[in-house]
């Protein structure tokens, strides 16, 4: 039997209750697109992010909370969220890692925005009271419905593999990439301009995404069809 290619999972932290723990539908994604999902340690010790960027054949990295602005050297205003310094620490070294390596790379929501900022990129602290609050970026509950559209541009990936240049996603953030990283190329927009999905054309994958696969994956085939495309390269 063939196996699966084992993605590493980065931890979502709950500060309150000072847990980890993790959305279903992150470890649902991966398994439904044949791979196996698996939540790793919060740490920042080198070592350790070594040797888990040698035993995994990919990552994801997750949602959860805004990025430090000391990460782009900007400073904190009053409408950024609570940070997670833990993450911020583990991320740099895992992401450094997993792109010497050339390791398969999925962000997801704070995961495009952490990318873009350790990149070089900068970010809106607060998409409303800094950028635009014309689109719903922060929907309501249900989450697996989409709240928007995004324009896909038809010379990069996310068009090769979905073949449509209007998506509807759903929207739940209040960050977004604001300067864009050197290293990084567009994807998709959303109709104010904010960008959407990323990649890297320097790395064999190296994908982010603003809205959430994760919640709509079970309804939506565009939504399978990107973790599918992310454990094909794993």
């Amino acid at each position: 039997m063939k196996k699966a290619p084992i993605i590493g999972i980065v931890p979502l932290i709950d500060h309150s209750k000072n847990s980890y723990w993790m959305l279903p539908g992150y470890f649902g994604g991966i398994i439904e697109a044949s791979g196996l999902p698996v939540m790793l340690p919060l740490t920042s010790e080198n070592a350790h992010i070594e040797q888990i960027t040698e035993m995994c054949s990919g990552f994801l990295f997750t949602g959860g909370q805004d990025v430090s602005p000391e990460i782009y050297s900007a400073r904190k205003i009053g409408a950024c969220g609570e940070c997670s310094p833990e993450r911020d620490a583990m991320e740099t070294l895992l992401l450094k890692y997993a792109m010497q390596l050339d390791k398969p790379i999925l962000g997801i929501c704070r995961g495009i925005q952490f990318i873009n900022a350790s990149l070089g990129g900068t970010l809106w602290q607060d998409i409303p009271s800094q950028f635009s609050d014309t689109v719903v970026h922060c929907q309501k509950p249900p989450y697996d419905v989409p709240s928007h559209e995004v324009y896909i541009d038809n010379e990069t990936p996310l068009y090769e593999l979905l073949k449509t240049k209007e998506l509807p996603v759903n929207s739940y953030h209040h960050q977004g990439i604001r300067l864009l990283s050197d290293e990084l190329k567009t994807m998709a927009k959303s109709p104010d301009g904010l960008v959407e999905a990323v990649y890297s054309p320097k790395h064999k994958f190296l994908w982010a995404v603003q809205w959430h696969p994760e919640f709509s994956y079970t309804k939506d085939d565009n939504s399978m069809n990107i973790f599918k495309e992310f454990i094909r390269h794993c």
